[in-house]
């Protein structure tokens, strides 16, 4: 059994690589379905997180891929946030067994259900700075309702000395990505094939797929221009990467004013009202067809026992 100090200065000697010097976070599929677990079994259908630590992989590219977690002992005051429970011992021994399944995997960061930053974090994320140099901090909203779409339910963040005060830190928000090996994508494509509902044809789950992707448009013009209202108003300096990005999606816009292209949008339009009244056409047949064999069968069963009753009397 190690002690204590030896436990610690075991998982230190794995775990000292600063993630500040990565700006490329993946996190990886087998992650978001083990903090979903997690708050399952613990704190569904309640006000309460759940608290588990990341573990990853450095690369040669500048990315840090978060690739496993487990779940950790956590209580917290609904009173007062700032008193709050990490069994750190638990949390060495877990890391310690999974060093030996996978030697790759170090410490990177700790995650929560949030939704959101709380007052404790930053004393929590200065406990995980034992184990890691800078560790990453990743909320998932395990809650989101099915309009998540319009806005990351993951957020990854990491904390820096804060300039309005000594001694203290604040969190900063870092862009992250959904990615998976190839091995983990197969997985991910038969837990979809199995969640997929077989009674929705491919025209309406296009259909389906065309409208969310204009509610996501919709979100996104709306933050461009919140982005340029506080940019015109003077509350946020220009960010020149940013407005380049912007006119490189406008300049792929198609030009409208030709006729070629309105001519080739109005084809496709209508190509697929023709396939959608078709389909209409079909279902009515479908449904009259079992309209008749249904009466068909009930005549059937009705003149048997009316059979059955005259050679009863």
């Amino acid at each position: 059994m190690y002690r204590s100090e030896e436990r610690l200065d075991d998982i230190l000697g794995c775990a000292v690589e600063n993630n500040n010097n990565k700006k490329n976070i993946i996190i990886h599929p087998i992650v978001l379905l083990s903090i979903v677990d997690h708050y399952t079994r613990v704190a569904k259908g309640t006000s309460k997180r759940v608290v588990g630590t990341l573990l990853g992989e450095f690369n040669d590219t500048d990315a840090i891929h978060v690739t496993n977690s487990y779940a950790l002992p956590f209580e917290e005051d609904p009173r007062d946030p700032m008193v709050w429970y990490l069994d750190h011992n638990y949390h060495e021994q877990m890391y310690l067994m999974f060093k030996k399944i996978n030697t790759k995997e170090k410490i990177i960061g700790w995650y929560s259900t949030g939704p959101s930053t709380k007052a404790a974090d930053v004393e929590v994320n200065e406990l995980f700075r034992r184990y890691c140099a800078d560790p990453l901090y990743l909320i998932v909203d395990v809650a989101a309702d099915d309009l998540g779409y319009l806005s990351s339910p993951i957020n990854a963040y990491f904390s820096v000395d804060d300039t309005n005060s000594i001694l203290k830190k604040k969190f900063v928000h870092v862009p992250c990505t959904v990615g998976a090996f190839e091995a983990e994508e197969v997985g991910v494509e038969h837990l979809l094939r199995d969640i997929r509902n077989t009674s929705i044809s491919n025209l309406i789950t296009q259909i389906s797929d065309t409208i969310n992707s204009c509610k996501i448009l919709v979100s996104r013009l709306k933050e461009s221009k919140s982005y340029f209202n506080d940019i015109v108003e003077g509350r946020m300096p220009p960010n020149h990467t940013i407005i380049s990005i912007i006119q490189d999606i406008f300049n792929l816009l198609p030009d409208f004013t030709e006729s070629g292209v309105v001519h080739a949008f109005s084809n496709r339009y209508a190509d697929m009202i023709l396939t959608m009244y078709g389909m209409s056409c079909l279902r009515s047949v479908l449904s009259m067809h079992d309209l008749v064999n249904n009466f068909s069968e009930n005549k059937k069963n009705f003149e048997a026992s009316m059979r059955s009753c005259n050679l009863d009397v």
